[in-house]
C-alpha cells in the first residue's frame, strides 16, 4: 500500500482575487522512499508540502495517506493526525526562541504528554545521534544555522513519525553545513524513514531516490 496518494490537488490564495498556487497535482509516494520535488520559486512546491503537512488547508482533489481520507478530517482531527504522523522540517528553523534546545526538541513529546523521564531520555539519545549533546541547554540565538538545522530536525523526528516532509531544508545553510544535513536524511532513509524534500537545488535532489518537478502548480513533464 502506498503512503501517500495525491490526485489533482488544487490550491488558490486571497480572499476577493483568487490566485492559484496548485492547478492539479498528482503524487504518489510508497513508505520508505525519499523523494525531491522541484521547481522555481512559486511555482507550488512548498504549497504541496503545506498541504500534505496539513498546514494549509486542503481545497480540491484527493489525498490519501494509508487509508485516511485527509479531505474528511476536521481541523481539530488534521491536528490531532499531523502530531501523530508527519515531522515538519521549516526552511528557516522555526525555533521558540524563549526555549532551549532541549525544550524545543522535547515539545512535541509534551504535548503528548509523554513521562518527563521519557523525554529526558528521548531527548539526549537523538541529540547524540545528530551530534548536538552539546548544545542542549544552550538558545536559538546562540546555535549557528547548521546547530539549529539539526535541532529542528531532532525536533521533528522524536515522535517517529511516519512521514518527514522538508521545505528547502538546506536554503538557509552554507555547502559545508548543507551536506551534513544532507548525511542526516541519508542516514534516516538508510533506517527506513519516508522523507519528502522540497528544494530548488540539483545537489540536494540528487541525495533522494527520486525527483518530482513541478511548473505552475501542475506536475511537469
Amino acid at each position: 500500500m502506498s503512503l501517500i496518494r495525491v490526485k489533482n490537488l488544487s490550491k488558490n490564495y486571497g480572499t476577493k482575487k483568487k490566485i492559484p498556487a496548485l492547478k492539479g497535482f498528482d503524487m504518489t509516494l510508497e513508505k520508505g522512499e525519499m523523494v525531491a520535488i522541484m521547481g522555481r520559486s512559486g511555482s507550488g512546491k512548498s504549497t504541496v508540502l503545506n498541504l500534505l503537512s496539513g498546514i494549509d488547508q486542503l481545497e480540491g482533489g484527493q489525498y490519501f495517506f494509508e487509508d485516511t481520507d485527509m479531505f474528511r478530517l476536521s481541523e481539530k482531527n488534521m491536528i490531532r493526525f499531523r502530531r501523530e504522523n508527519i515531522g515538519v522540517i521549516f526552511q528557516h528553523f522555526a525555533l521558540i526562541d524563549e526555549f532551549t534546545v532541549f525544550q524545543n526538541i522535547a515539545l512535541p513529546l509534551k504535548l503528548r504528554h509523554i513521562p518527563s523521564a521519557l523525554i529526558e531520555e528521548k531527548v539526549r539519545n537523538i541529540a547524540d545521534e545528530l551530534g548536538i549533546s552539546s548544545l542542549l541547554q544552550k538558545y536559538p540565538k546562540e546555535l549557528s544555522g547548521g546547530e539549529a538545522q539539526r535541532t529542528a530536525i531532532a525536533r521533528a523526528i522524536i515522535t517517529e513519525p511516519k512521514l518527514i516532509l522538508a521545505d528547502e531544508p538546506t536554503g538557509a545553510l552554507d555547502e559545508e553545513n548543507g551536506l551534513r544535513i544532507m548525511t542526516v536524511f541519508a542516514r534516516l532513509h538508510e533506517k527506513g524513514n519516508t522523507l519528502v524534500i522540497v528544494t530548488h537545488d540539483p545537489q540536494v535532489a540528487s541525495c533522494c531516490q527520486r525527483t518530482i518537478r513541478i511548473k505552475d502548480g501542475r506536475n511537469e513533464p
